[in-house]
């Protein structure tokens, strides 16, 4: 089993904390924030209130055994510097931050990060490659914020042969088609007379719910 620390309980951190443990992962939980670890107590295999920036707490809590640590701190540049150097420190070699720009990128990655994203640049750039690319793994979630995301999915049987205004997928479904892939063609020109077939790719955007709802159809 992977261990992995997540520092960092903003809508980021918290939702792929809450995911790892999910997926079957160790997850220990850190925030400075009292009620931002309570909220994620029960989603995770511990939840730790205190300062990530003392070493000596990273220390009592073993963190140096995880087999990754994900800096969830994009905001603030002096904090997940200080973050990433105790981390370094304690041995951690997959070390994974969230950056704010290119700069605060370099510097992270000077220090001991093997691997740095930044939010808008990683949107921009996965969903470029969703448009122009067939491979469906590029783009699995492309979260938008703590309710709504894009993702990619292959049309569902009962929708196979119709049209898009008899499916009616925004009232019914919550969620709207911003695009549909056939091999290596988008189409974004989506009408109510768009007849969907069962070789396409549907581009949705809407909440999380309605999202994992239309995949399992």
């Amino acid at each position: 089993m992977k261990t992995f620390a997540v520092i960092g309980l903003g809508r980021f951190g918290s939702r792929l904390a809450a995911n790892l443990y999910e997926n079957g992962a160790e997850v220990i939980a850190f925030d400075i924030d009292p009620v931002c670890v309570d909220k994620i107590g029960n989603s995770v295999t511990q939840a730790i209130a205190g300062d990530a920036c003392d070493i000596s707490l990273l220390k009592r809590f073993d963190i140096g055994s995880c087999d990754y640590a994900i800096v969830a701190i994009g905001s603030n540049l002096g904090v997940s510097t200080l973050i990433t150097m105790n981390l370094s420190e304690l041995g951690i070699e997959n070390i994974i931050c969230k950056a704010q720009n290119s700069t605060h990128k370099m510097i992270l990655e000077k220090i001991g990060a093997k691997q740095v994203f930044i939010p808008e640049h990683e949107f921009a750039d996965r969903l470029a490659l969703s448009l122009i690319s067939s491979d469906k793994s590029i783009m699995d979630y492309i979260e938008l914020s703590d309710k709504y995301a894009i993702d990619e999915t292959e049309v569902p049987k009962q929708w196979t042969g119709k049209r898009v205004g008899d499916i009616n997928i925004r009232a019914k479904h919550g969620v709207n088609i911003i695009g549909i892939r056939h091999g290596d063609d988008v189409e974004v020109e989506i009408t109510p007379d768009t007849v969907l077939d069962e070789s396409a790719v549907l581009i949705l955007i809407g909440s999380y719910d309605a999202l994992r709802k239309i995949s399992k159809m």
